[in-house]
């Protein structure tokens, strides 16, 4: 309780000891992770690290072995339409009904959501457009670009407005110009009070955008906290390579691959 008696609000999503392993292959291995309402959190780590299984499962999309996960409070596994209404989800990967437009698809989303059809058609109107969709309105999805395709389904994840939003690697194969434009729907929704969370391989996007990261490592959480906690004044590329163990090339490798002089 606070000072005015009103409990705190609790932590947007709760991981605890979260573990999958695929064929017993350990693919994560307990984490457990915090991460504040209204915070910008990357999630990074080598492929394999388990960034995704991690976030396929504190959404639904994975059942876990052995842990829980709540958003906002509400166990994702116990009380499933509670939490998930709570949050707006980009998988890595994600099917969509490719056989529909992109306004097709956010209406058929909006409605699966029971909101007022009104407020799925100005929604899905805005969203066509600030994610430069407009001229493929009558475009199947099919025929969408990756890029494109990644554009519609964040837009699917946006329509809604919830309070949390999980994204699994946001920006890959996406144009700079675009990129750009979903930064910035991004920083206003976090600044607004809303939550993302974010993997991703590139280390100074998460730099300039996080306020918060974790490190995962085979399977394992290495660190956590604040972008400034966990860089301790180092670039956070550096903490990178020596958390996760990994060697960078001297550049003397495949020598082969140079050519002689003339």
């Amino acid at each position: 309780m606070d000072e005015h008696g009103v409990p705190p609000e609790p932590p947007a999503l709760s991981l605890r000891g979260l573990s999958k392993s695929f064929a017993g292959v350990a693919a994560v291995r307990s984490v457990t992770l915090d991460i504040p309402a209204g915070s910008f959190y990357g999630i990074v780590g080598p492929n394999g690290a388990g960034k995704t299984t991690t976030l396929s499962m504190c959404t639904g999309l994975l059942r876990p072995d052995a842990g829980t996960a709540l958003i906002s409070g509400h166990d994702v596994w116990a009380d499933p339409a509670a939490a998930k209404a709570l949050a707006g989800i980009l998988p890595d990967g994600q099917r969509l009904f490719d056989r529909l437009t992109g306004p097709e698809l956010l209406t058929y989303t909006g409605l699966l959501r029971r909101m007022d059809p009104a407020v799925v058609a100005q929604r899905s109107a805005e969203l066509i457009d600030v994610l430069g969709l407009t001229g493929a309105g009558r475009t199947l999805i099919v025929d969408y670009s990756a890029g494109m395709t990644k554009k519609i389904g964040l837009a699917c994840a946006l329509l809604h407005a919830p309070r949390i939003l999980v994204l699994d690697e946001p920006f890959e194969a996406v144009d700079p110009l675009s990129a750009s434009t979903i930064r910035d729907i991004l920083t206003g929704y976090a600044r607004s009070g809303g939550t993302v969370v974010m993997s991703s391989h590139v280390m100074a996007l998460v730099e300039t955008l996080c306020d918060h990261v974790a490190v995962l490592a085979d399977g394992m959480l290495r660190a956590a906290g604040t972008v400034e906690s966990v860089r301790s004044g180092r670039p956070l590329e550096e903490v990178f390579f020596s958390l996760v163990g990994g060697v960078r090339s001297n550049g003397e490798e495949l020598s082969w691959l140079r050519r002689s002089p003339a």
